[in-house]
């Protein structure tokens, strides 16, 4: 049996083909867009049909590249970015361009939600979460607010990977996975939180889809599309998830002790958990998983977006930059790097800049420039580490994901930073990886031959044994302090108003 991993993302669109039997990677596509330019500070804005045009174009592909085993296709599985909205009309259109996870113009919305609910506390207790501008909750109120006309339009809301589900089965649904990144959902009971959905508006309940189990399928191909492909009657369709729920499944983070982290655009942490994990300081964020438990996770959203920056200002490609920076020393000689160029999630900086502090003729180089940027962003990310084991999550090993996950040098700073060892996957698409064995676990399922999904993910989700690196004792000692100094640094800068 053969499927089909679409993972839309935020700069491009990744399908592939996998035989389930061989666990083997029979095809890779890769489209790459962008989102709207000129958009004012704080608004990041795409056109929802860039991701059907990039699923096409990757889709067809991926089915030339397979020839007539096409028809060995049973199912397909759809991961994308997370807490976007999808704003449609009566006729299912998009009347606005989608406000992405990275768009930071709503905090007045939030604001609006911390008065009304009590602050970040009483909308923990409320939902399990409190209000981040990424989330979806505060820009249904921001198009309500700012966009009047617009609003009296909306008929329905979706995420990105419900649109795209959409296309392909003409069905609108939402998972628990994806849906509790909204903002809109009690995590903990996996419903609808009808105080926040009365708060936006009293009809917003009406224009959300059904909420349902990420086990059940979105629905089956619809014929026109099954048609243009070539592929089989009973072609299915998996409920889907997010990128970091398809992902978890992707790195094989599907029991306790694994822990996943994505160095993408942006980058995540998250494992897996029986129960729900609330934060009390809001610091880790009460998602659900794609397999109905739940995947406590933190996000920073400035990590490959900040090295990608710092490469195009000094002309570098990835082994020109693992040559610079492998030839300064932990530390970067005293420079340390603020990575907040987007704002920041964690921590919660919506109107966040980046900072170099500690510069000097001696380290006021690319090289060390470079090696502080990548430091800056790991430790962000060991903050959200040290909240993992605050609500007690003790991992055993790292699992890395995302474009950084091929660099040795960040895969052994990681290892020293975040002071556990880490592996890249032999698959380093982990999100569409995770969204093809979704789409087979499902399919399985329903056609009466279920198989569990340990077993898939222990046989089709492969580490790279030679890309193991361990925390190095001294640098690791080095780290916890840059990362106490990060943390103080940051905390100082807001409290004075310049973050």
């Amino acid at each position: 049996m053969l499927c089909l991993g679409i993972d839309s993302g935020t700069k491009s669109t990744k399908t592939l083909v996998l035989d389930i039997e061989s666990g083997e990677v029979l095809a890779l596509a890769q489209e790459t867009y962008g989102t709207i330019a000129d958009l004012p500070a704080g608004h990041v804005e795409q056109d929802p049909q860039l991701w059907i045009e990039a699923a096409e174009k990757t889709v067809a592909a991926c089915l030339e590249a397979i020839g007539a085993r096409r028809s060995e296709i049973k199912a397909i599985g759809v991961s994308a970015q997370q807490h976007g909205l999808v704003a449609l009309d009566e006729a299912g259109a998009p009347l606005r361009p989608a406000k992405l996870w990275c768009d930071v113009s709503t905090d007045a919305q939030c604001e609006a939600f911390n008065k009304q609910f009590g602050g970040p506390e009483g909308l923990i207790e409320l939902t399990g979460n409190p209000m981040l501008p990424g989330y979806t909750a505060p820009k249904i109120l921001w198009l309500k607010e700012n966009e009047p006309a617009n609003f009296r339009r909306l008929t329905s809301v979706l995420l990105p990977h419900d649109y795209l589900n959409l296309w392909l089965t003409g069905e609108r649904q939402m998972e628990y996975g994806d849906a509790s990144g909204t903002g809109l959902m009690d995590v903990r009971m996996r419903a609808w939180c009808k105080p926040i959905l009365k708060f936006i508006d009293p009809k917003l309940e009406s224009m959300l889809p059904p909420l349902r189990s990420s086990t059940r399928p979105a629905g089956l191909l619809r014929s026109s599309l099954r048609e243009a492909w070539g592929l089989a009657d009973d072609a299915l369709v998996s409920a889907g998830s997010g990128d970091n729920m398809m992902s978890a499944i992707g790195t094989g983070n599907i029991r306790p002790g694994v822990v996943t982290v994505s160095l993408g655009t942006s980058g995540t942490i998250c494992a897996f958990a029986e129960e729900p994990v609330i934060d009390p300081k809001g610091e880790i964020a009460a998602f659900c998983d794609a397999t109905d438990h739940w995947l406590p996770l933190t996000c920073t959203m400035n990590v490959a977006l900040a090295t990608e920056q710092m490469r195009k200002l000094f002309g570098w490609d990835m082994p020109t930059m693992e040559e610079q920076v492998s030839r300064v020393p932990a530390g970067a000689g005293g420079l340390q790097f603020l990575p907040y160029l987007l704002g920041e999630r964690t921590p919660n900086l919506p109107k966040g800049n980046g900072v170099f502090r500690g510069l000097t003729t001696a380290n006021m180089r690319p090289e060390f420039m470079g090696r502080a940027v990548l430091e800056g962003v790991t430790l962000g990310l060991a903050y959200g580490l040290r909240r993992f084991a605050d609500l007690g999550i003790k991992p055993e090993e790292i699992r890395l994901t995302g474009g950084g996950s091929r660099s040795a040098v960040w895969r052994q700073l990681a290892a020293d930073v975040l002071g556990l060892p880490t592996l890249a996957l032999r698959v380093t698409e982990a999100a569409s990886l995770g969204a093809a064995i979704h789409a087979a676990w499902t399919y399985c399922r329903v056609k009466g031959k279920p198989l569990a999904l340990e077993k898939l993910v222990d046989d089709l989700v492969r580490v790279e044994k030679k890309s193991r690196a361990e925390p190095q004792k001294q640098n690791a000692a080095l780290y916890r302090e840059l990362l106490s100094r990060q943390i103080d640094l940051t905390k100082k800068l807001k409290s004075g108003g310049y973050l």
